[in-house]
Order: structure tokens, then C-alpha cells, then sequence
């Protein structure tokens, strides 16, 4: 157990070290700390949180840095989360103010404003729902021969693919296989779609000599529109903690984050609930505590969106170990709220246009 005096100097190294991203020594300390104590003094209780694993020197600096069981113990147990600015709430707010034709369109963008907001990297999870079924299909005529396959789920979800149409296929034929997948598919789940789509393959070969290459395009639309879809936001901020310039470990943490969805629920999942701060919603996840190597420098806090019916997606930052924590999570919690509310006020204007 620590003593208050042990808490305060910790959270003070904490604190700055956020700032200065330098080692804390202990005549700074003296300046920072509400009450008096010597330099002395706080030497030994630096020597002794060192002792415990909390604080560690870097290199042979005399000042100390946070160690990850530090910044655990500060989460879980100090941390209260800072209040977001009214500029910034205000920004949020017109954000979501903004009217969204997708839920796709909503996502993307919150990961990117979120970015803005933090200057860090951002990864942004749409609501993930089971039981979606399939509202709609169109083929768009292009040129050269080609026509756009479009699916629409149930939650708006439009994915679509360029299918080329093969040499003797006319229009006619086209609104032929546009009428059967419509009449044959539409309200079926979309987990269900393709089990059926073969059951009616002997329909579609009245219409098209050899349908495998248009089953093949509808079940590459059928496969984005069910797996979970993520917006990565601020990609480059990951290069503001990488050192030594090392290239490798930049294009490493490039292809981490993009288009993995099993990486990206790997730095989601791993994260361990908010204690204190009173969002049962919001998580936090350490440096190795992401058990990816590549992420030893780096922090994760997510939080959870609920939108009832139509399931429940995560909002995360990540960013260096080093980051004010405080200040993000208070960000995180206002900007979940904000999300949470246009999502659930999207999807009930969605539902009453349909």
C-alpha cells in the first residue's frame, strides 16, 4: 500500500513526465508538490517506488520515468478523468450535427475527427449485429461491359463490386436475375444469403450461361457487408513514437493497422475495464499488456458503444505509454456519448424512411 505522500509523487512523475517526455528529478518534484518536503526526502520515497516497480531511471539520469506498473496503478486506482473543454465539445457536437447517408459514412469519419481531437491514432469499429438481413439488391449498368453488383443490409449497410457481364447477356436478363435474387433473397439473413443463392442456381442459369463468376462477386459483396468493418484514423501519428526512425518498425506498424481486422480486435481486446472514472464503458491497455512487441511504447483506450438492436461497436485511441490519460479518456468518454447518440438517432430515421 502507498503512502499519500508515495501517491502524490508518483502522480506528480506521471504527470510531468506526460508533459516534459523527460526523467523527473527530485528538485522538480519539490517545486511540483503541494507540500513542503525535502529533496532528501523525496529521494527516498523515489528509491523506494523505484523499489516497488513503479518508477525507473532511464539510462543514468538521476530523474525517473513512470514504468508500466506505474501507469496500471495510476489508472486503476488515481486517474479522475478531465473535463473536455467547451471548444471541444462544441466541435464534437457540430460533428454530429452533420447529416450521414451511411452508417459506414458515420464511422469512417468519427475515427478521423477523434484523430483530430487527439493528435493520436485512432481506430473506430461499427456496430456489429447478427442478425442483419438483406433489404435490397441492384445491378447498375456501367460501360465496357460491366455492371455494378450493390447488396443493401438491413442497418443501411451498402457494399457493392464491379461484376463483368459475360459476352451474349443482355439487359433483359439482367432485370431477370435483378427480379429472382429480389424476390428469393430479400428479407433472409444475411448469413443465410448463400446457402440459398445456390438452391436458386439452377434459376440463374436461364439467365446466365455460366453463373459461377456472378455467385463469386455476390459472395465477395455478401462477405463485406457481414465482417466487421473498421476506420483507422491518424495513421501517421504512429510515427511520432517510433525511434530512431527505424523504418521497419514503421512499416510494421503501417501494416498493423491496416485492413487486419484480427490485429486490429487484438489491440481492442486486450484492454482491461476502467475502475475509476465511473465509465464502466472505457478500457485501458498498456504496452505489453497489448502482447503485440510491436506496441511496447504504446497505450490503447477504447470504449464501447451500445445502440441497442443494432449492436455494439468500440471508439479507441491509440497512442504513445506516455500519453496525458486523463485528458484522453475525459475526450473518449464525450465523444462515445456524442457517438452513441447520432447512431441511435441515425438508425431510428433510417427505420422510419423504410
Amino acid at each position: 500500500m502507498l503512502t499519500e505522500r508515495q501517491l502524490l509523487i508518483l502522480e506528480t512523475i506521471i504527470r510531468d513526465y506526460t508533459n516534459l517526455d523527460q526523467p523527473i528529478g527530485s528538485k522538480t518534484l519539490q517545486q511540483q508538490l503541494p507540500v513542503h518536503v525535502s529533496t532528501a526526502t523525496i529521494r527516498n520515497e523515489m528509491a523506494a517506488l523505484e523499489k516497488l516497480g513503479f518508477i525507473m531511471k532511464e539510462h543514468s539520469s538521476s530523474g525517473r520515468i513512470p514504468s508500466i506498473k506505474g501507469y496500471r496503478y495510476y489508472v486503476d486506482n488515481m486517474i479522475k478523468p478531465a473535463t473536455i473543454d467547451s471548444n471541444s465539445l462544441k466541435g464534437i457536437q457540430n460533428f454530429f450535427g452533420t447529416k450521414y447517408h451511411k452508417v459506414d459514412e458515420l464511422i469512417e469519419m468519427s475515427a478521423g475527427i477523434l484523430s483530430d481531437l487527439t493528435n493520436y491514432t485512432t481506430i473506430a469499429l461499427k456496430p456489429e449485429k447478427s442478425d442483419l438481413t438483406l433489404q435490397g439488391f441492384r445491378m447498375v449498368p456501367l460501360e465496357n461491359g460491366q455492371v455494378m453488383v450493390i447488396l443493401v443490409a438491413s442497418d443501411g449497410t451498402v457494399e457493392s463490386q464491379v461484376y463483368n457481364i459475360p459476352v451474349g447477356i443482355n439487359g433483359e436478363a439482367i432485370e431477370s436475375v435483378i427480379s429472382l435474387i429480389n424476390d428469393q433473397l430479400v428479407g433472409l439473413p444475411l448469413k443465410n444469403l448463400t446457402s440459398k443463392l445456390l438452391e436458386i442456381l439452377p434459376h440463374l442459369t436461364k439467365y446466365l450461361q455460366d453463373p459461377n463468376a456472378f455467385i463469386d462477386v455476390f459472395g465477395d459483396v455478401l462477405n463485406k457487408a457481414i465482417s466487421e468493418q473498421f476506420y483507422v484514423g491518424g495513421k501517421r501519428n504512429l510515427l511520432n513514437n517510433v525511434k530512431n526512425d527505424n523504418i521497419e518498425q514503421i512499416k510494421s506498424l503501417y501494416s498493423l493497422v491496416d485492413k487486419s481486422p484480427g490485429k486490429i480486435e487484438e489491440i481492442v481486446d486486450n484492454s482491461k475495464k476502467l475502475k475509476t472514472g465511473g465509465n464502466s464503458d472505457i478500457s485501458v491497455a498498456i504496452g505489453d499488456e497489448l502482447t503485440n512487441q510491436l506496441l511496447l511504447d504504446y497505450s490503447v483506450i477504447s470504449a464501447k458503444y451500445d445502440v441497442g438492436n443494432f449492436g455494439k461497436g468500440v471508439i479507441a485511441i491509440l497512442g504513445p505509454t506516455n500519453m496525458p490519460y486523463s485528458k484522453m479518456i475525459g475526450i473518449l468518454g464525450a465523444f462515445q456519448e456524442e457517438l452513441t447518440k447520432k447512431l441511435v438517432e441515425f438508425y431510428k430515421d433510417f427505420n422510419s424512411s423504410n
